[in-house]
């Protein structure tokens, strides 16, 4: 659905798109990078308002969230179009795909806001592909959602505006936001983006009190070498805070780096210890089947607190006490 588009202002005979910090200057019958913003008549259009490429009832810890409102379902929805392009992106198909290539479906607000109501979720996440890609539609969703007792969540590469977080942020909850790397090499190379802007907006979202957690996909010979793993965890450390969780995912070969081996599970481990021996207290592994490095314990004791096997939750106590039954440690997590 075609709809003027907010955050744009006319500087010459071009607009100044500025829903993401590519700001695209965006002259007359043309598109912005993302593909969905188009200059028309002196007017910017949002090109896929309530067009959903994806919609799926998820486990919340699937966007990863493991501290917000662990064991609940969310209507996830995405759409097409972003603002990176990476070259191991889990979805190309619809991130880089064109509006006339790909058979969408339209969904409105209030229809999504019934979808999640009728197959009981706790919230709606905008996930899939980059959400401010339909800043619009997530800001018009997220005002029903709240109305109606729903919860809201953006699942985000962080490359938002200043002034679009500061308009989807008063609607939003919670956010993961995929930190690449930590060097803008790193972005530059592989997402074809900056890398600072993302931690600008991580601080901005932490710093808005909406609920974050941070994953880094580690990619052999990219992002996955010592000094990366300590450059953000010490940024998490020092600028962000201790208790946001941080998620270790296990990279496989996808898309433009199929010639890349999967990540050894002995580097997951190691960004763990290293994470964990800075004070960080909740630092997962992903992406490992069968494995440990989902459950949460006791930053304090040890006690293990929520056993995650899959999508299996085991997490009644921690519901109700939000602390740790051993030791009495108060434990940050959102629940009812």
């Amino acid at each position: 659905m075609k709809k003027e588009a907010i955050l744009y202002d006319k500087m010459g005979k071009s607009l100044n798109c500025k829903v993401c910090e590519r700001r695209c200057l965006i002259s007359d019958g043309k598109r912005g990078f993302c593909d969905m913003r188009e200059s028309f008549d002196g007017k910017l259009f949002t090109l896929n308002y309530a067009a959903a490429s994806s919609v799926a009832i998820d486990p919340i810890e699937k966007k990863p969230l493991f501290h917000f409102y662990p064991g609940s379902t969310v209507l996830s929805l995405g759409s097409i179009g972003c603002n990176f392009r990476c070259k191991h992106c889990q979805n190309w198909n619809i991130s880089q795909a064109a509006l006339e290539d790909i058979s969408l479906r339209e969904i409105l607000p209030e229809d999504a806001v019934k979808l999640a109501k009728e197959y009981k979720c706790k919230s709606i996440a905008w996930t899939y592909n980059e959400p401010t890609m339909w800043l619009e539609y997530t800001i018009d969703s997220a005002k029903l959602a709240k109305k109606e007792g729903l919860k809201t969540v953006y699942v985000t590469n962080g490359y938002m505006t200043k002034e679009s977080l500061g308009m989807i942020g008063p609607h939003l909850d919670a956010a993961n936001v995929d930190l690449k790397g930590m060097s803008e090499q790193f972005y530059k190379e592989l997402c074809d983006a900056k890398m600072q802007p993302v931690l600008d907006n991580i601080k901005r979202i932490y710093d808005k009190k909406i609920h974050l957690e941070i994953t880094n996909l580690m990619i052999p010979g990219y992002n996955d070498s010592e000094k990366n793993i300590k450059a953000l965890v010490n940024f998490m450390v020092e600028e962000i805070g201790v208790e946001v969780p941080l998620h270790f995912t296990r990279f496989f070969p996808y898309y433009k780096l199929k010639n890349i081996p999967p990540t050894a599970v002995a580097d997951l481990e190691k960004a763990h210890k290293i994470a964990t021996d800075a004070g960080m207290k909740y630092v997962y592994i992903g992406n490992v089947p069968s494995g440990t490095g989902e459950n949460t314990y006791c930053y304090s004791c040890g006690e293990l607190l929520v056993e995650r096997n899959g999508y299996q939750i085991m997490v009644d106590d921690l519901k109700k006490e939000k602390k740790c039954p051993s030791c009495g440690t108060g434990i940050d997590i959102v629940t009812e």
